[in-house]
């Protein structure tokens, strides 16, 4: 069905609530049918097993996961409900019709003229399908407190039941369709590390060198990706006192000869995050800086041998930190050794159970994608100034680990000629 919207209305309160916008054609999807049939047919175990009559998914990386459809949030809410027979998503009417045309399922639009349409929607996705809530899944790790209390007066007397970690569980587990589409996102992230690398010289921007790594991995992905949306990938490119924090954003700071540099490259293919970090220098280091780089790479190295099936999260942690003690370098770390990938981005999402940390008791399985990323920072004014990262992504097989990132590190591959 398709609205006419040369509507007769004469003002706004006869305009419709909702909307039916089945504009145009359902595009080529990232994944096959037989790939979303199978993560919607795991949703429903869980709701099985938690006696849910329905879910009603509001984080990007839930109705990313279950529909294919990744929204823009800009102030305005968003919802996949997924029922034993049938899902729909619930978007904004700022959209029109690319949320069904990009999405699977169906979908029902909600429009502005009324504050509470959003909920309403919800109401109505339930109504029309004929189900009855005593019991429903919502995700409280991203649910707004106002939504969800919204939610709670809007089906009265149900349950509200959190379906965030078992759903998160699901995701850990990357299918075949998955893996291939990390792996180009590690082709593509080593092509940005490549047109980096090539645009490295004394007086250039961060800012210069970021817009250069963006653009070469955008190009591939909409090679690669023809039918995809082309939209969050970016680099963060950070030299001297700025490589401190791995999440600094590139400034207008111009690169000076003996500079310690961060590339840091982000390719985004429809929702799936891939990296590539690498330390490196423009111009020969000094002796300090050049040792507490070797000694950040006799981690990584180490942590990529530590990544296998059966391997616990918090135990390889455990034994990279005993490298770190033995250089007095412990309390240099910044963060944990590295972390899942999937749906998630620095603006949304996180599999946060696995994550290679001290108190994360996870085993490895196959099917698990992560990444080796150890960091340590010295403060400005120290011998050795800088922050030293290095990121690889390896996905677990049967037998070992696959590690899918090709791009050099070290001082062997990473000093560029002033």
């Amino acid at each position: 069905m398709t609205i006419d919207i040369s509507s007769a209305a004469t003002s706004v309160s006869e305009l419709e609530r909702l909307k039916v916008l089945h504009n145009g054609q359902k595009v080529q999807l990232t994944f096959t049918d037989a790939e979303m049939e199978r993560r919607i047919a795991g949703l429903r175990k869980i709701m099985a097993a938690k006696d849910l009559d329905a879910v009603v998914l509001t984080s990007f990386h839930g109705i990313k996961y279950y529909s294919d459809f990744l929204f823009t949030y800009f102030g305005r809410s968003y919802a996949m409900v997924v029922t034993q027979d049938d899902t729909v998503t619930v978007t904004a009417n700022i959209d029109a019709g690319m949320p069904w045309r990009r999405g699977y399922g169906d979908n029902i639009v909600y429009t502005d003229w009324r504050r509470d349409n959003y909920i309403f929607a919800i109401q109505e996705a339930l109504r029309t399908r004929g189900v009855t809530v005593r019991r429903l899944g919502v995700e409280d790790d991203t649910l707004p407190l106002d939504n969800r209390n919204k939610l709670q007066a809007a089906f009265d007397g149900a349950t509200l039941v959190d379906v965030a970690q078992d759903a998160m569980r699901q995701r850990m587990i990357k299918s075949a369709e998955e893996i291939v589409v990390i792996k180009h996102g590690a082709r593509i992230g080593d092509l940005g590390g490549e047109a980096i690398k090539a645009a490295i010289t004394a007086g250039i921007t961060e800012y210069e060198v970021a817009l250069i790594g963006t653009e070469a991995m955008v190009h591939e992905i909409a090679r690669t990706f023809p039918d995809s949306e082309i939209r969050d990938t970016w680099v963060w490119f950070q030299s001297g006192i700025n490589t401190d924090g791995a999440h600094n954003w590139a400034t207008t700071r111009k690169l000076q000869e003996h500079d310690i540099l961060s590339l840091n490259c982000f390719p985004m293919t429809s929702g799936y995050y891939t990296a590539l970090e690498r330390t490196l220098f423009l111009g020969e280091p000094d002796a300090r800086s050049l040792e507490l780089w070797n000694v950040n790479v006799e981690v990584h190295r180490r942590g990529l041998e530590l990544i296998k099936p059966g391997a616990v999260c918090k135990d390889i942690a455990a034994e990279l930190n005993e490298i770190y003690i033995d250089r007095g370098l412990l309390a240099n770390r910044t963060f944990g050794y590295g972390h899942s990938f999937g749906v998630l981005s620095h603006y949304y999402g996180r599999e946060a159970g696995l994550e290679l940390r001290e108190d994360i008791n996870t085993v490895l399985e196959p099917g698990m994608v992560v990444s080796m990323e150890p960091m340590i920072t010295v403060l400005d004014g120290q011998p050795g100034a800088g922050g030293y990262r290095e990121h690889d992504i390896l996905v677990v097989g049967e037998d070992g680990a696959e590690n899918i990132t090709k791009f050099g590190f070290g001082p062997e591959n990473n000093i560029i000629n002033a």
